[in-house]
């Protein structure tokens, strides 16, 4: 079975990518995604966030916010601003973020390799968020945000794409928050089929960053190949648009927790009952963990240390070594009463881009009472879980730097 293969992608023409290129649909708010387009009559937030083009209480999900990202995308098609590729093509994509490097592959990934687990997850889906993708993609007829997928590092993929990226980038440019993007589109069929051969060698690929893409697009396949009798499997709809990087490449930023309440305790108190489990340090400067089992604290204006007791950490069960897991099982459900923190408001989740200056502001201005700091988790910890179709708890992997959408979409004829 194949992994991936290459296709004719839509594009932003020549010289308009950095007009178009946008964040993931995801990591903003709405009244974040009306700044950002402002002056920016080309962004691709029109089609990822179509509801910055509408009233201000316009429910997200309204069907009215998913034909304005038809009309948008069929505007700045029609006007040339983007375009679609003649061929078949893969392209090599590398993003720069000061002194961090990673070059991968926009492919189209199976949709049947995902059903089948040789795609593998590590995270739940939520409903409302699925639902939303399905619908993103049935109106667009298009997948415009890519999976971030993951292969083990392999010689072989890697030394293809340093030949292609060695020579001049068709698009480049650095973004508002100081990435760099590059795109070479690869159109050596010899290439194209090494490259298509070499995945299909591949024992798995892994899911850093898109479950709830993926999960549409694999929606999306399955009710169109029931409308579709006479299917082959090799439709567009059976393949959905994908990045694919060495998992040595990756950089993982911790997923820090913030927690409104003590749950009527004093710190104090907190502290106390911390000590059973933890060796506790004061701090003078903000604790970013060195290492697993160790994780920083900030409560009533100060900073902590805290290093968990070795003999507290299961470790023969790779989802509950997790620091994530650690921190829910000996600190935040116990100690907090915060048992389901996919649901529960009282909690709440920094990613580490902010820095930790952001954990102590919240919690300095009163609204949160204290703050955690986790060392990342790892990409060895994650394909491990996912290896064992285990799922890691929310919130456990923040990886930067961010995919641009825009650059190349993926049509389903």
């Amino acid at each position: 079975m194949p992994l991936i293969k290459p296709f004719a992608g839509l594009c932003p023409a020549p010289g308009r990518a950095a007009a178009v290129a946008a964040p993931p649909y995801d990591v903003m708010n709405a009244q974040e995604a009306r700044a950002m387009v402002a002056g920016r009559p080309l962004s691709f937030l029109h089609i990822s966030r179509p509801e910055v083009d509408l009233p201000p209480d316009t429910d997200p999900y309204a069907p009215a916010v998913y034909a304005k990202a038809r009309a948008n995308l069929e505007r700045l098609y029609t006007e040339g601003v983007l375009v679609r590729d003649p061929t078949a093509r893969y392209y090599c994509y590398r993003l720069t973020m000061g002194g961090h490097v990673q070059t991968g592959l926009v492919a189209a990934a199976s949709v049947a390799a995902y059903d089948a687990g040789r795609i593998k997850k590590h995270e739940f889906t939520r409903p409302v968020k699925e639902d939303d993708r399905v619908r993103q993609i049935d109106v667009l007829n298009a997948q415009t945000g890519p999976a971030f997928l993951v292969y083990r590092a392999t010689p072989g993929i890697d030394q293809v794409l340093t030949r292609v990226s060695a020579a001049a980038p068709e698009v480049d440019f650095t973004a508002p928050d100081g990435v760099r993007h590059e795109l070479w589109a690869i159109v050596d069929q010899p290439t194209i089929d090494g490259l298509t051969a070499t995945f299909a060698a591949l024992d798995a690929l892994y899911i850093a960053d898109g479950h709830h893409r993926s999960a549409a697009a694999s929606r999306v396949a399955a009710a169109r190949r029931a409308a579709n009798p006479g299917h082959t499997g090799d439709e567009s709809y059976n393949w959905f648009l994908s990045v694919l990087f060495p998992h040595d490449q990756m950089q993982i930023l911790p997923y820090n927790r913030l927690v409104r309440d003590l749950q009527g305790q004093t710190p104090e108190a907190f502290l106390a009952q911390l000590a059973a489990a933890f060796t506790i340090t004061p701090a003078p400067e903000p604790v970013a963990p060195q290492g697993p089992g160790q994780f920083g604290m900030y409560l009533a204006g100060r900073w902590f240390r805290l290093d968990l007791n070795p003999a507290r950490s299961p470790i023969a069960d790779p989802v509950r070594r997790l620091d994530v897991s650690l921190l829910q099982d000996q600190v935040i459900g116990p100690l907090l009463g915060i048992a389901d923190p996919r649901r529960d408001e009282r909690i709440d989740f920094v990613g580490g881009i902010r820095g930790l200056a952001a954990l102590r502001a919240r919690v300095d201005s009163g609204e949160w009472a204290v703050a955690f700091s986790l060392y990342p988790t790892q990409m060895d910890e994650l394909m491990a879980v996912a290896d064992l179709g285990e799922v890691m708890p929310p919130k456990s992997t923040w990886f930067e730097p961010k995919l641009a959408d825009g650059l190349v979409s993926h049509c389903l004829d």
